[in-house]
């Protein structure tokens, strides 16, 4: 009973790391990138608009998804490795 509280506790504190991982991620993205360095990042451009608005509209979303993807594989991965995977 003891291991398997060591095992579970091991589980969350594992998926604890990949949320803050992502959270700090999405914080410098949309934040970050998207309001605080908006004016710098304006200096620079791709496809003819400024990159600071480009974060903020669509490179945010870009981000979120990638994201997404990245916590499921990572998830499924860490299910595995403590042997709660579903298949």
């Amino acid at each position: 009973m003891v291991e398997r509280d060591r095992s579970a506790q091991a589980y969350w504190s594992a998926n604890l790391r990949i949320i803050t991982g992502c959270l700090i991620v999405w914080v410098i993205v949309s934040l970050g990138f998207g309001v605080v360095l908006a004016p710098w990042l304006n200096n620079f451009h791709i496809a003819g608009y400024p990159l600071g608005f480009f974060f903020a509209h669509q490179g945010a979303i870009y981000t979120f998804i990638i994201l997404i993807f990245f916590y499921a594989w990572r998830m499924n991965r860490l299910d595995r490795e403590f042997d709660v995977d579903e298949i």
